[in-house]
C-alpha cells in the first residue's frame, strides 16, 4: 500500500506551517480561542502535502480538540454568554443532527486520529483532510453562533 508521500514545500508554505505549529494553546484557553485555533490548524493541514508536517498538525489539532471539548463542558464565562446573546436567535443553517457539538467533536477527533495513523493512500488522506476541514468549520460556526436571547 502506498502512503501519502512528502512533496517539496515552498518557503511560504513552510513558514505558514511552522507559524501554525508555533501558536501556543494553553489548557485554559477560552472557547473562542480554542475554536479559532482548531480552524487555523485544519486550514493549514488541508493545504499541506507533506506527511510529516501533516502528522505534526494532526497532533496539535488533536490537543486543540481536547481543549475545545473541555471548554464546551465548562460553564461559560459571562463575557462568552454576552457574545452569544442576541435579540432573536437566528435559525441554524445546519441540519439538526449537525448542531450537536459533542458529535462534531467526536467526528473531528476520529478523523484526526485516522489521518495521523499514516496508513492511508495519498488521495484518501487528502479527501479525509478536506472532510475534517469541513467538520471543524461546521463545529466552529456552531460554537460561535448566537444561542441565547436577551431577556
Amino acid at each position: 500500500m502506498t502512503t501519502a508521500s512528502s512533496q517539496t514545500l515552498s518557503e511560504d508554505d513552510l513558514q505558514e506551517i511552522q507559524e501554525a505549529l508555533d501558536i501556543p494553546l494553553s489548557g485554559s484557553a477560552d472557547l473562542f480561542t480554542a475554536a479559532d485555533f482548531c480552524g487555523t490548524l485544519v486550514s493549514v493541514m488541508v493545504e499541506c502535502g507533506d506527511k510529516y508536517y501533516r502528522l505534526a498538525l494532526c497532533g496539535r489539532l488533536s490537543h486543540a480538540l481536547t481543549v475545545l471539548r473541555q471548554r464546551c463542558v465548562d460553564a461559560m464565562p459571562d463575557w462568552v454568554v454576552s457574545q452569544l446573546t442576541v435579540e432573536t436567535v437566528p435559525l441554524s443553517t445546519l441540519p439538526e443532527s449537525w448542531q450537536d457539538t459533542d458529535l462534531l467533536l467526536d467526528y473531528a477527533q476520529a478523523l484526526t486520529l485516522t489521518l495521523s495513523g499514516g496508513t492511508l493512500l495519498a488521495k484518501n488522506g487528502q479527501d479525509l483532510a478536506g472532510l475534517l476541514h469541513d467538520v471543524v468549520y461546521f463545529l466552529v460556526d456552531e460554537l460561535k453562533s448566537p444561542r441565547f436571547e436577551k431577556a
